[in-house]
């Protein structure tokens, strides 16, 4: 049995879809649906059993998981705008905390998601070393969260016992209920079939120009190979990174859109929002070193492949699910 948590969002949706693909279906998946279409995601999925996100303590209390291979643990509040401290220490950390000491003292496999937040303005760089941990500064809440839970699987010598996941810029089918947090293809897309053209922001920073800040996106196909990858191979343990490991312009990854869809590429700047000033990423690149070390060197797809593939399988056909 495997229980994904957070498993009817983006990424925890593409996990299960994955596992549905290798003939797994013996899956609990825990999250709350609420009122938003984040039940779309599973559609077509073949799982187990449901938990509602509230009721999961009482379950793991009682026992009922005890027999578990493992925990893919996605649950998390994964807004880098949210500004309630109390409910990104509480969701983002002392829940993956405990989670993490259950499923550890119960010798049951546990995967758990980081992110990039953590890295901060990058003028540290991007190493996932784990020295390099505590002297990162996060830009956001969001970050810190993160980095706390990372910094405690270290300090708490877990870094060979689970492995973790620094996930870079993501996007993918899935990703449809996450509002202003969407990918940029998700939302070029949009704005492409509604007024044929896509709005870009204003870089303050003198070392980008316009609509030309870089991230390191990744492809959720890509990101699920390899978090399937870790699952089969429970001896490779450790916090890695997960993007590419080359960085492209947002200009680039939206013209990519422009391409898959065979229009004119048309671009606007306009003003970056007050609010995200001081708390952006300009540059993101993932080092890949770790990673490829214990022994997961896949080959990760093209942006323009990738880009192509969501448009025109998944968006053009409106298409809620993996």
């Amino acid at each position: 049995m495997i229980i994904v948590t957070g498993g009817a969002g983006f990424i925890g949706s593409a996990f299960v879809a994955k596992l549905n693909s290798e003939g797994i279906e013996d899956i609990v998946i825990v999250d709350k649906l609420r009122s938003g279409d984040k039940w779309k995601n599973l559609v077509g999925k073949k799982y187990l059993d449901f938990v509602d996100k509230d009721n999961f303590w009482s379950h793991l209390d009682s026992g009922m998981f005890d027999s578990a291979d493992a925990v893919v643990h996605f649950g998390a509040c994964s807004a880098t705008t949210e500004r309630d401290a109390d409910y990104l220490m509480s969701n983002n950390y002392y829940y993956s905390r405990d989670l993490a000491v259950w499923a550890v003292e119960k010798n049951i496999r546990f995967i758990y998601a980081s992110s990039a937040a953590v890295y901060g303005d990058g003028k540290l760089g991007y190493s996932d070393s784990d020295e390099m941990t505590p002297k990162m500064r996060p830009l956001n809440m969001y970050g810190y969260s993160k980095q706390l839970m990372d910094s405690w699987i270290i300090d708490n010598g877990l870094e060979d016992s689970v492995a973790g996941f620094r996930f870079f810029n993501v996007f993918g089918p899935n990703e449809y209920h996450k509002g202003n947090m969407k990918s940029v293809v998700c939302k070029a897309f949009k704005q492409i079939m509604e007024k044929g053209k896509v709005d870009l922001f204003s870089s303050p920073h003198p070392d980008y120009e316009d609509g030309k800040q870089m991230r390191d996106f990744i492809y959720v196909k890509d990101v699920v190979d390899v978090l399937y990858w870790f699952l089969i191979n429970p001896t490779k343990n450790g916090i890695f990174n997960l993007g590419t490991g080359k960085a492209n312009t947002f200009y680039d990854f939206v013209k990519a859109v422009f391409v898959a869809l065979d229009k004119e590429v048309k671009i606007d700047i306009i003003p970056m929002p007050e609010e995200l000033r001081g708390r952006y990423q300009y540059f993101t690149q993932a080092e890949m070193n770790k990673l490829r070390e214990v022994g997961c060197d896949f080959e990760f797809s093209k942006l323009e492949d990738a880009v192509k593939d969501y448009v025109l399988n998944y968006l053009t056909k409106d298409y809620f699910t993996m």
